[in-house]
């Protein structure tokens, strides 16, 4: 793991562990801002999925018992969604440009 991929490590965990205790919109943006923030540092997806189920990981070993192993991977799966929608738009964005630059590249 590089330098960059533990400091995304270590800034991911805090808001990850909060908004699992307190699953509410507000603790959502974070995740999001996450989001960016692995996309400005240049951090890949996969690297972002890998930090996420790392600790999600050490979260479940704590699990008392499935039900709250369920809730907790519930709520791990929206804050990751929310975590990947910088890269959803971006992808959108690209495959718009794309789309753009196909279409005056045909003559006429």
């Amino acid at each position: 793991m590089t330098s960059a991929d533990e400091r995304f490590r270590r800034d991911y965990t805090p808001p990850f562990l909060a908004y699992l205790a307190h699953p509410e919109e507000k603790a959502l943006h974070a995740a999001y801002e996450l989001g960016r923030r692995a996309m400005r540092a240049e951090l890949g997806l996969l690297t972002l999925v890998r930090v996420h189920h790392e600790v999600l990981l050490e979260v479940l070993t704590t699990a008392n018992d499935v039900d709250e192993a369920t809730s907790v991977v519930a709520d791990a799966s929206a804050f990751l969604s929310e975590a990947l929608a910088s890269f959803e738009m971006g992808q959108r964005g690209f495959m718009a440009g794309k789309g753009l630059a196909r279409r005056s590249a045909r003559p006429g």
